[in-house]
This record gives C-alpha cells, sequence and structure tokens, in this order.
C-alpha cells in the first residue's frame, strides 16, 4: 500500500482474541493505514461512534456486546451508517451469514482467512476513498 501519513486509511477491527487481534493489526497497519482495536463490543461500539472510521472489520462473537448486535446498532444510525462492517468471524454457517447481512454487515470473511485477501480487500476500499 502506498503510504499517505497526512490522509491515513482508518479501520476499526473489533476481536476479542488477542493473537488474531495481533495478527490482523500488524498486517494492516503501515504509513497508509491505521487500524483502532477493541476487544468487546461495547468497547468497538463506543470508539465506532467516537471518531470517524472508513472500514469496521468485526468478530460475531464478541464479550459483552455480540457483533450482530453491534453491526446492527452501527447501521442504523446515521453517524456510522456508511461505514462499511464486515464481519470476520469463524462462524460458517449459512444462517450466520444471513443473520450478519440483515444487520446491515457489508461483507463476511471466514477464519481462518488468507491475509492477501484480507489486504487486498482493504487496499479496494481505500483505493475507493
Amino acid at each position: 500500500m502506498v503510504a499517505n501519513p497526512q490522509n491515513p486509511f482508518h479501520i476499526l477491527l473489533v476481536e476479542d482474541e488477542p493473537v488474531i487481534r495481533e495478527l490482523v493489526r500488524s498486517m494492516l497497519s503501515d504509513g497508509a493505514v491505521e487500524v483502532v482495536c477493541a476487544s468487546n463490543g461495547v468497547e468497538g461500539l463506543k470508539l465506532a461512534k467516537g471518531r470517524p472510521f472508513h472500514l469496521i472489520l468485526m468478530d460475531v462473537v464478541l464479550p459483552q456486546l455480540d457483533g450482530i448486535s453491534v453491526c446492527r446498532m452501527l447501521k442504523s444510525d446515521p453517524l456510522t451508517s456508511k461505514v462499511p462492517v464486515y464481519m470476520l468471524t469463524a462462524k460458517s454457517k449459512k444462517a450466520d451469514m444471513e443473520s450478519a447481512t440483515l444487520a446491515g454487515a457489508d461483507g463476511y470473511i471466514q477464519k481462518p482467512f488468507k491475509g492477501a485477501e484480507l489486504m487486498a480487500l482493504v487496499e479496494r476500499l481505500r483505493q475507493a476513498t
């Protein structure tokens, strides 16, 4: 990714697993991308409403408030409704994907995921901004 420190692409990552959180943060963070992390749904919702993000990556299974509920709240709020939300989760049943879509999720990335796949998504969205 081409670095642009004056206009970084801001990502909120809401993931309760510390290893995955750090892996994704380190994979995506560079001069062109800033990743802010939350470890539970309540913290993620607060961060999402507290500052602008270009993308939210969120697990479905989260402590305190699940990702589907957080997504639904974000998509119903005019301040955050236009921010793309991609569910990053191990849940792979069709019903899980449908629940995420009905909550307003823009995409669904299954764990384990390929780093190149995630980086390509971020680059495509970053180029569109």
